[in-house]
């Protein structure tokens, strides 16, 4: 079965972030119920991984390493840290041994955003994290179409020039909130 055909269940979060209960990833996304998510920015060399994105909800845009959701598991939540781990040995073929550095938690933000392409609408407070690789990553090709390594003092020209269609929303709050320096 395809990852993203698996029923998986999300926290169904208040404005405050607190959690309500869970609710169903897809039908989180369809609603654009508000849930909590993470994102989590690999550097390598001093530059930023940047996700060239295959998913069905924002499906080609670049994101900041890898943005996923904490699941329940046994209805019990993950952890972030658990989570990202999940993620990236599920997205970028990495493991624990191949980090420079521990996570790092940025802060978190809020946003809301419709995607133009789909049916799904993002409506969540995002838990940002960063960590330095040992190793070039190796996408997954079946959550990647690709990758670009980006210098953090150039992020903020490629957000406003170029890419700037390309960009996921929740990375523009990343930039916003100055979690990037």
């Amino acid at each position: 079965m395809n990852y993203y055909q698996q029923k998986q269940f999300i926290a169904r979060i208040d404005k405050d972030d607190k959690v309500l209960g869970k609710i169903e990833k897809w039908e989180a996304h369809k609603k654009g119920i508000p849930h909590r998510g993470f994102t989590a920015i690999l550097e390598y060399k001093n530059d930023l991984v940047i996700q060239h994105r295959k998913h069905p909800a924002f499906d080609g845009v670049f994101d900041l390493s890898f943005s996923f959701h904490q699941i329940y598991i046994n209805n019990v939540l993950q952890t972030d840290y658990e989570a990202i781990y999940s993620s990236l040995a599920r997205e970028w073929n990495l493991t624990k041994k191949d980090l420079a550095t521990d996570l790092k938690f940025l802060g978190k933000i809020y946003y809301k955003a419709k995607d133009q392409s789909s049916i799904y609408t993002e409506h969540e407070i995002d838990y940002i994290y960063i960590v330095e690789t040992k190793v070039l990553p190796v996408p997954n090709f079946d959550f990647a179409y690709g990758f670009s390594l980006v210098k953090k003092s150039d992020l903020k020209s490629k957000i406003s020039g170029l890419w700037s269609p390309m960009i996921a929303p929740w990375v523009k709050k990343i930039i916003e909130a100055k979690f990037i320096k």
